[in-house]
């Protein structure tokens, strides 16, 4: 491996759980290394030659670093009425679209990168595919999905933070490895149809599909449905097999040559 020229954080990190939380981060990331070429995993370990899980939640232990404080609104991204992507103004400092357009053009030319450079937007490939296909990051019109909510007499500080738990609810025990195999079985031809189109395409179906837990549990709702983890389980794993698969994808593409 390459020697990697990076910072040390000045403060003691303290994790949050954001996007998926750890569970549906590391997933996500198992399943596309489940799917990527030989030629792929032989480049990208030049530059991590350990498993990816590992990096799969970087930028949320370090969002708050100084030197990458600025990438702390790039979690979310917000859709239109229509489940189009709005580039609202109020995340002018970015988003999680704006994220991925970065590490997509910077992992292009990976090899005129530096290495520290080639590690850090391969963070942000690993981080941000899965953050993009979390119901609460793509953010609806409406009010924000940060209300304090019970669910089977649990509290939860905000509706946001239930779904970023919701992949540990669903497969309550189960190993991350053995929730990825679960979710690995498509076929290459359904796995061909989930990948095709741009970064845009990828975020109307995400939106179009995530709208649908405002329609379970309303904004503001104060006392969720009781069944709201089994409702959420289809919609649960479908994000993240897609997002392991359009990350396999993107990692190949870029790394694959």
């Amino acid at each position: 491996m390459r020697k990697v020229v990076t910072f040390v954080a000045a403060a003691v990190l303290c994790f949050q759980a954001f996007g998926w939380g750890g569970v549906g981060h590391r997933v996500i990331v198992e399943i596309a290394q489940r799917n990527l070429t030989e030629k792929a995993k032989e480049n990208i370990s030049k530059y991590m030659d350990y498993d990816l899980k590992k990096e799969a939640v970087w930028m949320d232990v370090h969002r708050n670093d100084k030197p990458i404080a600025y990438t702390t609104s790039w979690h979310v991204y917000n859709v239109d009425e229509k489940s189009l992507y709005d580039p609202n103004p109020r995340l002018y400092k970015g988003d999680c679209v704006h994220a991925l357009k970065v590490a997509d053009y910077n992992l292009r030319k990976y090899e005129q990168l530096t290495d520290s450079a080639v590690v850090f937007n391969l963070r942000m490939l690993l981080h941000f595919v899965g953050d993009l296909h979390c119901p609460t990051h793509s953010y609806v019109p409406g009010p924000r999905c940060f209300w304090p909510c019970t669910l089977n007499g649990k509290e939860y500080k905000a509706f946001h933070g239930l779904y970023d738990k919701m992949p540990q609810l669903i497969h309550k025990g189960k190993k991350d490895n053995d929730i990825a195999a679960e979710l690995d079985v498509l076929k290459k031809g359904q796995i061909k149809k989930i990948v095709k189109g741009d970064l845009h395409d990828w975020v109307h179906q995400i939106g179009s599909d995530n709208k649908v837990i405002y329609e379970w549990n309303p904004h503001n709702t104060p006392v969720l449905k009781d069944n709201t983890i089994e409702l959420s389980t289809e919609l649960v794993n479908k994000q993240m097999q897609y997002a392991g698969y359009r990350l396999a994808y993107l990692l190949n593409l870029y790394f694959g040559k």
